[in-house]
């Protein structure tokens, strides 16, 4: 282990995860695997991959990170992709779909040389799902990363879709509950929280006091936050209600909802709105609209927090969750996607379904605080054991070696 940077990972997840780490790269240096996203900077996936890239390079692994460029019409298109997959019942006209179809060529054809020539190629979402069909001297093994909550798509845009992505060698879901039937292999790796990231290193108090009082947010005063994109589905309409409920039996009850957009989000503005009119001034209500590298202050927000929510309706997966569990903070989630991995109820926080549920677990936890330490200790915990980045290196390697090596049934560490 000589790398200083997988000693640091050692620190935190054990010598014996890296080894593995170690052992499984063995067979795969010096191999070109690109992943290819919609946006470099905001949401998840990107943040992912910003940490996965530079971890896979120190094994020895010729690891690389393309993103797409695309029009106005093309986010609208792959924006009504991600609600119809979610469940919404959205009609996707043909002139977007030729948009979408138009922008993937495009890329495709800007992509070509490297990603023919990769070993591996791993496509995230819908958004670059269609450049398969434009690669037809591809020499490597192609898969379909959906991060995605398609427990119950759209049938009308799954059919469109679902062709798109036969094609590829395998897929990978976040849950077995996501799973869509195809004609290939489906492995199912949960995302994770780098700790060694600005997001999520421990901060001195006097930094987090520094941004709260920039916000106007009084740590004597119990605190609610919650942290997502301006997104209807993460609900934070909802959150503004189960505050609202709240107050008037926790005196001095303070709310943040802090998030940003990303690039590939047309909606976010329209949403951010939305929390205004619901939030209506309220001088304990902050709505931050926050940069893409704003990691630190999520951090401490997250820090400061008595009680984390994430009252999403649908989630693939929540990685604000996990960074607020990692932190020791109790979360209250709502009842749906990978949030049910990470929020045991009654263990690691609560799960709701609903403004009211919300509320009345909020009372709950913030009149019980040796609760909300032990939540907070388990939490991290299970943070630690099943939900950092090396353990989903580790799968995303298991995969490759599997898929390259024509291995089904068992891998051997020598």
């Amino acid at each position: 282990m000589n790398s200083p940077l997988l000693q640091q990972y050692a620190a935190v997840a054990g010598a014996d995860v890296v080894r593995q780490l170690q052992l499984l790269a063995k067979p795969l240096r010096g191999m070109q695997v690109v992943h290819v996203n919609s946006t470099r900077r905001g949401g998840g996936v990107a943040e992912i991959l910003e940490k996965l890239i530079p971890l896979m390079s120190e094994l020895g692994i010729d690891a690389r990170w393309e993103v797409i460029e695309g029009s106005p019409e093309f986010y609208e298109c792959t924006k009504l992709f991600h609600n119809a997959l979610q469940g919404q019942n959205v009609a996707v006209g043909d002139k977007l779909l030729r948009e979408y179809e138009r922008v993937n060529e495009i890329n495709a054809m800007r992509l070509r040389p490297d990603l023919e020539q990769a070993d591996v190629v791993i496509i995230h979402d819908p958004q670059p799902a269609a450049m398969l069909r434009h690669m037809p001297k591809r020499k490597g093994k192609w898969i379909w990363r959906c991060h995605i909550d398609v427990s119950h798509p759209h049938r009308p845009v799954w059919r469109y879709l679902r062709p798109l992505v036969a094609d590829y060698d395998a897929s990978v879901f976040s849950l077995a509950d996501f799973v869509q039937h195809l004609p290939h292999p489906v492995y199912l790796i949960p995302p994770s929280i780098d700790p060694l990231s600005e997001k999520n290193v421990e901060l001195a108090d006097s930094e987090i006091d520094a941004v709260c009082e920039r916000f106007g947010i009084d740590r004597s005063r119990p605190l609610l936050l919650q942290v997502s994109r301006y997104d209807r589905f993460k609900d934070p309409v909802g959150v503004v209600e189960a505050f609202r409920l709240t107050r008037p039996f926790v005196p001095g009850l303070q709310l943040v909802l802090a998030g940003g957009g990303a690039a590939d989000d047309p909606e976010g503005e329209a949403v951010l709105r939305e929390v205004h009119a619901a939030a209506n001034g309220d001088p304990d209500v902050h709505v931050l609209l926050l940069p893409a590298d704003a990691n630190r202050v999520i951090n401490a927000l997250q820090r400061a927090a008595d009680v984390v929510l994430q009252k999403s309706l649908k989630e693939g997966f929540g990685l604000t969750v996990t960074e607020a569990l990692w932190k020791s903070k109790p979360v209250i989630g709502g009842d749906t996607g990978g949030i049910r991995l990470q929020v045991v109820n009654h263990q690691t926080g609560f799960l709701v379904s609903s403004p009211e549920g919300a509320a009345l677990r909020l009372r709950h936890l913030l009149h019980a605080r040796e609760q909300r330490m032990r939540m907070g200790a388990m939490g991290r915990e299970h943070v630690r054991q099943h939900f950092l980045n090396t353990r989903q290196l580790r799968e995303y390697l298991t995969l490759i070696v599997a898929l390259v090596g024509r291995m089904t049934d068992r891998i051997e560490l020598v």
